[in-house]
């Protein structure tokens, strides 16, 4: 060990937080998802394990729910190792369907459901997809993306109650569709599961391919192991939901997106929760659920805390049941006063969360411990607190790749039991990002005197829109996809209400007929909403000897 991992190591011995163990706990040791299951569905058949607007759906359900689309995926010819896309908002057919999936042998490839058709192809065709699982109502940009032949379309109303507990978002209960080529997963699930699929599913069996976007280029898929989300949900529930016993986690972040899967389905499951799901975020939905289900866990982003804060709700809903509220500063960050109303509205004492990336399953730190005197809040933002057992972080120069002392800022490296074991089918870039077993970040950080990580910024030029990661160079492939476009060079312009927005200064071809607005309208029509960026038009862009866009010019035209 050298000198400063040794000085590392000190340091976070000296201030891990005497309430925590030192390591994750595995209810029934390092097995696959589907053995967690199982083992809920036979300790506790009877304990619900979802629920939706008043829908409970118990251990024992889930298990035969995504039995019979297993089985059914077999029977379609499905074969081990295959890859199945899952477009679907938050909802009980998406667990269903992540797990059923599994249980098939099957990878499950999260498919983001704001993407238009040219993104939802690339999905497709780079992961190979053999079959899909679709929203009813995103079909028609499905079917535009080519489609594997083997298609299941679901409602978001399927698993409402004719009575719903609390308000649903508009939607949520529209009409049923059944489109032509397709099968009704409703109707499968009903079906009586028979021959059974029985893989050999371990600790190493892939699971999943969580896309992310990089800056060279559209997604790439993470390669995530059984044991990268078991090890992942374990983390969360030992070092993030603290204290919260077995009421149920309330969870409204997508889970095509890595932290909603982690607290939509994985912790969950791990532990044997009952998870409350949202799908989509609603303040005074929220209020209701958390009373109505006395949910004593859930992850918020800083915006969303302020929402239930100001909701006219807020005094009158029991919240007495919450014990573990964890938040993500994005646009609105944590600060001592957001900290104190909330406290002083429910009792509970918001923490930021933990830092993370797809390549990583995203929960490789935790902050529990650092909040007395707001003694995180007070420290040089962002404050990301300890690193999780088995999970390290190296500072180094970005140039040399050296170790950098202590204190100093650099790119923040890891090494974790979750981290992706590749970019599926792509080994330069993975090759490129992985480096004896470190994961290369991108992101610029520093080591305190504490042992904590702070996290200052990214180097890769990734933009945060609405909370949500956009990539330039992504944006730029697309535009390039117009005919009228020679060439486009994409930036970040701060914005008060969405973080950043993206700004693309196009040059078009010699002679095209085409104006701003009609870019725009192209870029509605495919790409997802928060990636379409500002378009300016020039008749030349600051180019390098190399041939590339030099954003640092095109930064100072904003």
């Amino acid at each position: 060990m050298s000198d400063i991992a040794d000085a590392y190591a000190r340091r976070i011995a000296a201030n891990w937080p005497a309430q925590l163990p030192h390591a994750p706990f595995y209810p029934i040791g390092k097995v696959s998802l589907t053995a967690y299951l199982r083992h809920w569905a036979k300790l506790r058949p009877d304990a619900p394990a979802i629920f939706f607007y008043g829908t409970t759906i118990s251990w024992h359900e889930l298990d035969q729910l995504s039995d019979r689309l297993a089985a059914l995926l077999a029977r379609e010819g499905i074969k081990p190792g295959d890859r199945i896309g899952l477009c679907l908002p938050n909802c009980p057919q998406y667990t269903i369907s992540f797990l059923g999936i599994l249980k098939a042998g099957g990878i499950v490839v999260p498919v983001n459901p704001l993407v238009k058709a040219v993104e939802f192809a690339h999905y497709l065709h780079d992961s190979g997809a053999s079959a899909l699982i679709v929203q009813d109502r995103l079909f028609e940009i499905a079917a535009a993306a080519g489609p594997p032949a083997c298609v299941f379309v679901t409602s978001l109303g399927d698993f409402l109650p004719r009575t719903p507990a609390y308000a649903i978002p508009p939607g949520l209960n529209s009409a049923r569709l059944v489109p032509a080529g397709t099968r009704d997963l409703l109707e499968t699930l009903r079906t009586e599961t028979t021959a059974l699929p029985n893989p050999v599913l371990d600790w190493d069996s892939i699971a999943a391919l969580n896309y992310t976007s990089g800056t060279t280029g559209l997604p790439k898929g993470c390669v995530h192991t059984h044991g990268d989300k078991v090890y992942t949900a374990a983390c969360g529930n030992t070092f993030l939901a603290i204290g919260a016993g077995d009421a149920p986690m309330l969870n409204f972040l997508p889970m095509f997106w890595i932290a909603g899967e982690d607290g939509g389905l994985l912790m969950p499951l791990v532990a044997g929760r009952a998870v409350v799901l949202l799908t989509r975020w609603d303040p005074g939905a929220a209020l209701a659920a958390i009373a109505h289900h006395r949910v004593s866990t859930m992850h918020l982003l800083a915006d969303s805390a302020v929402d239930l804060l100001e909701h006219v709700d807020a005094t009158r809903a029991d919240l007495s049941s919450l014990r573990d509220v964890t938040v993500s500063s994005l646009m609105k960050v944590l600060d001592p006063s957001l900290r104190a109303q909330f406290r002083a509205l429910t009792g509970c004492i918001l923490r930021e969360a933990a830092y993370g990336m797809t390549e990583t399953n995203t929960m490789d730190t935790f902050t529990y411990g650092f909040q007395d005197n707001d003694r995180d809040l007070a420290a040089d933002p962002v404050f990301v607190g300890l690193p999780m057992p088995e999970t390290a972080f190296r500072i180094t120069d970005f140039t040399t790749g050296a170790d950098l002392p202590l204190g100093e800022a650099g790119e923040i490296r890891i090494r974790s039991p979750s981290l992706l074991k590749s970019y599926w089918n792509k080994p330069e870039a993975s090759t490129a990002a992985l480096d004896d077993g470190w994961l290369h970040s991108g992101d610029i950080g520093r080591i305190d005197e504490w042992g904590c990580l702070h996290y200052l910024g990214r180097r890769k030029e990734m933009l945060k829109v609405n909370g949500m990661s956009v990539f330039p160079t992504e944006i730029e492939m697309l535009l390039a996809r117009h005919p009228a476009i020679a060439a486009s060079g994409v930036v970040g312009r701060t914005d008060a209400k969405r973080g950043e927005v993206p700004v693309a200064f196009v040059r078009l071809i010699a002679g095209a007929g085409v104006s701003a607005d009609d870019i725009t309208a192209w870029c509605r029509d495919n790409m997802a909403t928060y990636k379409v960026p500002e378009i300016r038009l020039v008749d030349a862009l600051p180019m390098t000897a190399t041939g590339k866009v030099k954003r640092v010019d095109l930064a100072k035209l904003l």
